[in-house]
């Protein structure tokens, strides 16, 4: 049976259990707990060795530059313009303003309220013991240790070919560990919505609902239209990049973590004809700082929160929240309960009480869900757009990028370029 009807299967039965026998539901979240403990011991030791190998495949300083140029432009894009279609969507709806804030706990944000340290962050991207960052699962950080190691590789030639034969096999292991894990999904996903269910209930679906909605709407146009748009521009065959990667946003969607599916979802898109370079530095990148579902949610939920305390909520309000947002979701990396935690500092920045916020945790896990699979879908995109806008380059200069690189810095200075790094053995043979 595929894995997604089995996925399918288990969300039913996890409903059911956690509707008829709460109790036994609350129990069951320890099928979910081994899931992601499993999913993550395998994540940076794959993550890791695939960024050093994509790096050290590369040509050029220049074009790892380049690559990493290109993703954070696009992740800054597009991020912007999902949040300015939130605020616009949420305040075409008016939600809210009949929203029972008086009902709102503030205990409940207790051990959330810490707001985002950005002084902390470059600590948290710069780790000073990788094996500590490996330990607390680091992904920032192994990624900045990574590209250390990956330019240096490139910089020492042909001395780093054992090197790069080990990592290539110690890779391929990795991959088919990734694979016994999936097979494992659906009990994962039993635990979680049993779990889920069992925990949070039903009961602010009605108050809320108007909330849910709007952020599903929003959520749909983004894959709808947006994402087509964008996939249209850079020739790209989305709606077969869907299918390729569904059944992976689909576990997403259900364990409530883009994380789970991290190993498998650079594998899927190898399969899909995107070169391995490209996903392997794009797609741990982009789970740092490409969240597009999750900042629809904040932008969403920033316009409630206003709505509901009868705050301001004119067109230059609207793009103060835009801005604030666009500035703190880019501290979500390595943050717990990372859309709680900017929602909560962002609110703080524009004068809105936090106690609101409290209201949205009781149907946080349902809007978590779809934005988890919109995160998966939107880093699968964003690595389709920087491998096609590579390809076009390479289009154009050649398959290699190297030698007109030296060319353009000669023109330059009249000598060789010393960023060019010698190409891997692998090159050579090809060659």
């Amino acid at each position: 049976m595929p894995i997604g009807m089995q996925s399918i299967i288990a969300v039913g039965l996890g409903v059911l259990i956690g509707s008829l026998a709460p109790a036994a539901g609350e129990q069951m979240k320890i099928l979910g707990d081994l899931f992601l403990n499993l999913v993550q011991v395998v994540v940076l030791p794959l993550v890791f060795p695939l960024i050093v190998l994509a790096i050290a495949r590369m040509e050029s300083v220049k074009k790892v530059g380049r690559i990493a140029g290109k993703a954070v432009l696009y992740f800054e894009l597009v991020t912007t313009v999902i949040l300015l279609l939130a605020v616009g969507l949420a305040k075409f709806t008016g939600i809210g303003k009949s929203a029972p804030v008086h009902g709102a706990d503030a205990k409940d944000l207790d051990g959330l309220s810490q707001g985002i340290d950005f002084h902390a962050l470059v600590l948290h991207a710069v780790p000073k013991n990788i094996f500590a960052a490996f330990g607390e699962g680091n992904l920032l950080g192994a990624i900045t240790f990574a590209l250390l190691v990956g330019v240096a590789m490139a910089a020492v030639g042909e001395k780093a070919a054992p090197l790069t034969s080990v990592l290539e096999s110690f890779v391929d292991v990795m991959f088919k560990v990734v694979g016994y894990v999936i097979r494992v999904a659906p009990l994962g996903v039993l635990g979680f919505m049993s779990y889920d269910v069992a925990h949070y209930g039903f009961g602010n679906l009605r108050s809320l609902a108007g909330f849910i909605v709007v952020v599903y709407a929003g959520l749909a146009i983004i894959i709808g239209l947006l994402f087509p748009l964008i996939a249209a521009i850079y020739r790209i065959r989305y709606f077969k990049l869907l299918k390729a990667i569904a059944n992976l946003a689909g576990i997403a969607f259900v364990t409530r973590s883009s994380e789970s599916v991290l190993a498998p979802l650079m594998g899927k898109l190898e399969d899909f004809g995107l070169s391995r370079s490209t996903t392997s530095f794009v797609v741990p990148l982009g789970y740092s700082f490409n969240t597009d579902g999750s900042v629809l949610y904040m932008g969403t939920a920033m316009v409630f929160l206003a709505n509901a305390y009868g705050a301001n909520t004119s067109l230059p309000a609207l793009l103060l929240m835009v801005g604030v947002l666009v500035i703190l979701s880019k501290g979500m990396a390595g943050v717990a309960s990372a859309s709680i935690v900017v929602l909560i500092a962002a609110s703080s920045s524009v004068g809105l009480p936090a106690e609101g916020i409290a209201l949205l945790l009781g149907v946080d896990f349902i809007v978590d869900m779809a934005r988890t699979g919109v995160n998966v879908i939107g880093n699968s995109l964003a690595s389709a757009v920087v491998d096609s806008s590579e390809r076009r380059r390479e289009a154009k200069y050649g398959p290699s990028d190297a030698a007109h690189e030296a060319g353009e810095a000669a023109e330059h200075d009249g000598t060789t370029s010393e960023l060019q790094l010698a190409p891997s053995p692998q090159k050579h043979a090809a060659r």
